[in-house]
C-alpha cells in the first residue's frame, strides 16, 4: 500500500475480534431478533415488488438520457426511481461512435504491447470466497481511451447528477464536494464473442468484516446497530469518508457513491451481464443477519478480510430472488449501482458480440479520496498499477499510454496533479 494512503489496523486474533463485535452491537440492538424480524418482512416485501415488476415486464434497472440529464429535466418519477433501487443506466453518455473508436484502440493498445504474450495472470483474491471466478479482466489503466473518458465533461455531468442522491452535509459536518471529482482508476474488461463467461456471485464491495469491526463503519450504520433501522438512510454520507479498510489486496481506498462503468460494445439481458439487488436498505439486513443465533459467534455469514462480502443462500436466501439484469445497453451508455448494493454477475455468453466495458466509478472529493488520487498521480507517470490493485505495472514500459499532457483541467485535478 502505497505511502500516505490510511488503513485501519487488523486485529491480530480477528476470530476473536468478530465475536467480540458481536456481542456489542448485540448489546446495543436489545431484542436482536425482533428488530431482525421487522427488518426481514420489510425486504420480503421490498423483494416481491421487484420480483412482480420485472414478471410484468416492467424495468426494475431506471433509466435516463443523458440528454435529459445535461438540460436539467429527468423526470421526477425517474429521479424517485433511481433513489429508490440504487442504480441506474445513462444512455448515451457518448457518442456510439467514440465508444466504438475507444474500444478499437484499447484493442490496438493491447496488440502493440504484447498484453496477451506477457500477461502473467496475478490473481487479487478479491473473489476467492465466491462460489465462481472473475470474468475477462484486463488490469490496465492508463490507456488513452479510459484518460479520455474519466475526465471528459460529459462523465464530469454524469457523476455531479448521481452524487446528489447522496446527503453530503450531515451530523453538523460537511463530507465531500458532489461536484469536484477524484480519480479512482481501474480496469478494462474485454469478453470475446462466443467466449463462455464465468460470472462472479453476489456480493457487495468496500468492506467485508470492516462492517461490523470498524468504528467508522459502526458510525455510518448507527442507526442500524441502535435498533432504529427504519431512520437508517443508505444515501447519507455521514462517515463514510472516515473509513479506512483494514489492509488487503482487495481494500478500496476511496469513498464511490457508485460503482460504475462505460459500455464499449451492446450487450443484453442473457450476455452473462451485471445483476444488482436494486435495494439499497438491503445492507440493513446484511448486517442484522450475521447477529442472528444461527451464525457461529466468530463468523459474519463467511465475511473474510481480503475477499468480497459474500451474499449467500445459506444466509441471504430473502434477498437473492430480487437479483435482477440490466437492461440492454449500448456503447457509450454508462452503468451505475450505489456503492453499497448487492450486485453479481452471471454466468453466460454472448454469441456474436463482444462484451467490453471500462470500469469508471464516481468517487467525489473528499480528504479520504483526494488522498488516493494523489497517490494514483504518481502512479500514472510511471504506467505503474494502482496501489488498491496487484502491482503487475504492464504499462510501465509500453507505448502509446496517456501521459501528462494528455490530461485536461478535470484530468489534472482528478488525480492531484497541479494545473499547467
Amino acid at each position: 500500500m502505497s505511502a500516505g494512503i490510511a488503513t485501519s489496523e487488523l486485529p491480530g486474533d480477528v476470530p476473536a475480534a468478530i465475536a467480540e463485535a458481536k456481542e456489542l452491537l448485540r448489546g446495543r440492538l436489545g431484542d436482536v431478533a425482533g428488530v431482525f424480524a421487522e427488518v426481514e418482512a420489510a425486504m420480503r416485501a421490498e423483494v416481491a415488488e421487484v420480483v412482480a415488476e420485472r414478471e410484468a415486464g416492467r424495468e426494475v434497472f431506471p433509466v435516463v438520457r443523458y440528454a435529459d440529464l445535461a438540460d436539467g429535466r429527468v423526470p421526477e418519477a425517474t429521479v424517485a426511481a433511481i433513489r429508490r433501487r440504487g442504480c441506474a443506466v445513462v444512455k448515451g453518455t457518448f457518442p456510439r461512435e467514440r465508444a466504438e473508436a475507444w474500444d478499437a484502440e484499447l484493442a490496438a493498445y493491447l496488440e502493440r504491447n504484447g498484453f496477451a504474450e506477457n500477461y502473467r495472470g496475478l490473481v487479487d483474491g478479491a473473489f476467492g470466497g465466491l462460489s465462481s471466478g472473475r470474468p475477462q479482466i484486463y488490469p490496465v489503466y492508463w490507456s488513452k481511451p479510459q484518460i479520455e473518458a474519466r475526465q471528459d465533461e460529459r462523465m464530469a455531468v454524469v457523476r455531479s447528477f448521481l452524487n446528489s442522491f447522496w446527503r453530503n452535509e450531515s451530523e453538523g459536518r460537511t463530507w465531500f464536494d458532489p461536484d469536484r471529482d477524484t480519480a479512482y482508476p481501474d480496469r478494462i474488461r474485454r469478453r470475446e464473442p462466443g467466449s463462455e463467461s464465468l460470472g462472479l456471485s453476489a456480493h457487495t464491495d468496500s468492506g467485508s468484516i470492516e462492517r461490523w469491526l470498524l468504528p467508522a463503519y459502526q458510525k455510518v450504520f448507527r442507526h442500524v446497530f441502535s435498533g432504529q433501522w427504519r431512520d437508517y438512510d443508505p444515501w447519507d454520507g455521514a462517515y463514510r469518508t472516515e473509513v479506512d479498510e483494514f489492509p488487503s489486496t482487495v481494500m478500496c481506498s476511496s469513498f464511490r457513491t457508485f460503482q460504475g462503468w462505460t459500455a464499449l460494445s451492446e450487450m443484453r439481458p442473457a450476455d452473462g451481464v451485471l445483476h444488482v439487488v436494486p435495494i439499497p436498505s438491503a445492507m440493513a439486513y446484511v448486517l442484522l443477519r450475521a447477529l442472528q443465533d444461527d451464525v457461529p459467534a466468530d463468523d459474519l455469514c463467511g465475511a473474510a478480510n481480503g475477499q468480497a462480502l459474500p451474499i449467500t443462500e445459506r444466509y441471504h436466501s430473502v434477498l437473492l430472488p430480487a437479483l435482477s439484469p440490466i437492461p440492454v445497453v449500448e456503447p457509450g451508455d454508462t452503468v451505475w449501482w450505489h456503492g453499497d448494493v448487492i450486485h453479481s454477475v452471471a454466468d453466460g455468453a454472448n454469441p456474436d458480440r463482444w462484451g467490453n466495458v471500462m470500469y469508471i466509478p464516481a468517487s467525489p472529493h473528499c480528504a479520504k479520496n483526494a488522498a488516493y488520487a494523489e497517490a494514483c498521480g504518481q502512479a500514472f507517470t510511471q504506467g505503474a498499477s494502482p496501489a488498491d490493485f496487484a502491482p503487475e505495472d504492464y504499462e510501465a514500459g509500453w507505448t502509446g499510454r496517456a501521459e501528462v499532457a494528455d490530461l485536461n483541467d478535470i484530468g489534472r485535478q482528478q488525480l492531484g496533479i497541479a494545473t499547467a
